[in-house]
């Protein structure tokens, strides 16, 4: 009873995590009009994050050095894969960069069954094939290959493929507190970032009025950066890779709905028709399991 309360508040707390994350383009793109263009701006928040997470890694660091090497790298590629995410939304429109990243239940199934032996049911198998039916649909919607175009595309595309890989070994070897995992995360997003920024431009002169953006990447990275992905650490090593990247499609619906809102950014029909076929994907991925278990509450098994 423990472990299904436990897997319910993960389950939770990963689709509430995906709803903040809905809103993150919006300081990312103000980072962007204040000067901090290119990486600069994630570079800019991931650092704020690891600076606010540095006292909990302090205190914690007996349990940083104790921890499994590779627990930390896959925290450290989990960071990198967010980085690369919050880079796609300077250079792409935002409901199809979240769902390109949205993708990350396809690769995280396919490295549990074929590399880490876990078995994957048929209903996951068939939610998947809705999902890619979905970004199919939406790619290919202005009558041409279904297929990434731009850079802020495919930057989201290996940024799924990244989350997948660093969400299996967090499942496989983390047992890190949240604190700590949110600080190892935060710096492999700021080493990432440090390292691609120059090749998307110089580092801005003209910041102008420094407290803007200093607040700005300090708000970003205490809220999604420490708060969010402290949460996410916690859930992500009690569930499934591949439930996690979908329940983090909720991340889809609010990313779509406030870039309508506030930047424009509004979807064609066919865009959100597949959408809607990627949302239910994850409603297939969820509902089953549920569903055998009132089942067999009311057989008696």
């Amino acid at each position: 009873m423990a472990d299904r309360q436990a897997q319910l508040l993960a389950t939770l707390i990963v689709v509430f995590t995906g709803v903040i994350w809905g809103f993150y383009w919006v300081p990312v793109r103000a980072l962007t009009e204040l000067g901090l263009t290119g990486a600069w701006g994630t570079l800019a928040i991931a650092a704020a994050a690891a600076l606010l997470l540095s006292p909990v890694a302090y205190q914690k660091r007996q349990q940083l050095s104790q921890a499994n090497p590779v627990a930390l790298a896959s925290l450290a590629v989990g960071g990198a894969a967010f980085a690369l995410y919050s880079i796609g939304f300077v250079y792409g429109r935002v409901a199809i960069i979240a769902l390109l990243y949205s993708l990350t239940p396809v690769w995280s199934t396919l490295i549990g069954r074929y590399v880490m032996g876990w078995p994957s049911s048929r209903i996951r198998l068939a939610a998947i094939m809705v999902g890619l039916a979905g970004l199919a649909v939406m790619l290919g919607a202005g009558g041409e290959l279904p297929l990434p175009r731009g850079a802020g595309e495919w930057i989201a595309l290996v940024a799924g493929m990244l989350w997948s890989i660093g969400t299996t070994g967090m499942r496989a070897k983390s047992v890190l507190s949240p604190g700590p995992s949110a600080f190892i995360f935060a710096i492999g997003a700021a080493a990432t970032a440090l390292i691609l920024a120059p090749f998307f431009g110089p580092l801005p002169s003209d910041i102008g009025n420094f407290a803007k953006p200093f607040g700005w990447a300090l708000a970003t990275g205490g809220l999604w950066w420490g708060l969010s992905i402290a949460s996410l650490m916690w859930a992500t090593v009690r569930l499934e890779p591949a439930r996690v990247g979908i329940l983090l499609m909720s991340e889809v619906v609010v990313g779509a709905a406030t870039a309508a809102l506030f930047a424009g950014e509004r979807l064609a029909s066919l865009e959100l028709v597949g959408g809607a076929l990627v949302l239910c994907a994850g409603v297939l991925e969820v509902w089953p399991p549920r569903r055998r278990g009132v089942d067999t509450a009311r057989n008696g098994t």
